[in-house]
């Protein structure tokens, strides 16, 4: 089984619940997450992201590049929450998005992985450790990461904390 690096944009009011009672944060997110797989609604800005195993690789440039918010585990553990796939969900909070939005805006994808290829990757044992090894090109984490940019950017716009998870 895949680990997937997942995220769940919340409004102040439900974060607040979400950590008071995560089974309710859960719940959110599973329908929104179903909702958007069914394409409802096509014109509201997307709320979940997921990024697929390129998470590990990202938080692995992302700390390279002594960035300031750690937007691939989260800041901080959800109280009491349960396993939500290979561990526990944690969170942003709005101040947290907007200062990660900000810095995403001056990281393109060139200049995260500029300097560093598969090898790198490979010798950090970076998640999917086989990729890097094959010597694949870091095209699919840049991919990703162009995903994250406007993800977070939509978020602080609209005063978003965030649930994050890897599942």
């Amino acid at each position: 089984m895949s680990m997937i690096g997942e995220y769940a944009r919340v409004t102040p009011a439900e974060l607040d619940r979400a950590l008071g009672d995560p089974e309710w944060a859960l719940k959110l997110v599973q329908g929104r997450m179903e909702a958007e797989a069914a394409g409802c609604p096509e014109t509201a800005p997307t709320r979940c992201l997921d990024i697929d195993k390129a998470w590990d690789a990202i938080g692995f440039l992302l700390r390279r590049a002594a960035f300031p918010v750690d937007i691939v585990h989260g800041e901080q553990a959800v109280p009491d929450a349960d396993d939500w796939g290979y561990g526990p969900p944690r969170y942003l909070t709005p101040a947290q998005v907007r200062t990660a939005a900000e810095a995403l805006a001056e990281i393109p994808a060139e200049r995260l992985t500029a300097g560093a290829g598969p090898a790198d990757l490979a010798a950090a044992q970076v998640y999917p450790a086989i990729v890097w090894e094959r010597g694949e090109p870091l095209d699919y984490v840049c991919a990703h990461y162009e995903q994250l940019r406007p993800f977070f950017r939509a978020a602080a716009d609209e005063g978003d904390g965030m649930l994050l998870w890897i599942g």
